[in-house]
């Protein structure tokens, strides 16, 4: 839960982010100055780039949860018990000495999107923030290519 406050503050302060640099950009436009309308024009694509990123992280976090709880009510969510540290993160060393099971798994199965996702799993476990989201779009891919074949 604690993850949903968090985007719901940072798409607040996006969106109060867009309002202010729209005001900016509005009274740049209207300055009728040559070099100011251009920087109007910069502050138009910050936002558009800003809204962008935002919906692709949050399709991104609503896609990987619903696939999270496919698994969970399957009953396929890794089911190790590991120890954490008094902030909730399992410890490393835990998640890395399982990495080596999950990863055997995509290999055997490369077409499972399960496997895929417990991957992602494994990867978040150890640190590694940018293959775990890899994995969990690849998972998304192929769950979405078995539902549309």
């Amino acid at each position: 839960m604690s993850a949903r406050i968090g985007v719901a503050v940072m798409a607040v302060l996006l969106v109060l982010y867009i309002g202010l640099v729209g005001q900016r950009a509005w009274l740049l436009f209207t300055s009728g100055d040559g070099v100011a309308i251009a920087l109007g024009a910069a502050l138009v694509v910050l936002p558009i780039l800003a809204v962008w990123g935002l919906g692709r992280e949050l399709w991104f976090g609503f896609r990987a949860e619903r696939l999270g709880a496919r698994l969970a009510a399957d009953g396929a969510l890794p089911d190790e018990e590991l120890a954490v540290r008094p902030s909730g993160r399992v410890e490393r060393v835990d998640a890395d000495a399982l990495f080596p099971t999950y990863r055997a798994d995509v290999e055997a199965n490369p077409d499972d999107w399960r496997a895929w996702y417990r991957l992602g799993l494994a990867y978040d476990g150890s640190g590694d923030r940018r293959r775990a989201r890899g994995a969990i779009r690849t998972a998304i891919k192929l769950e979405t290519a078995a539902r549309h074949p």
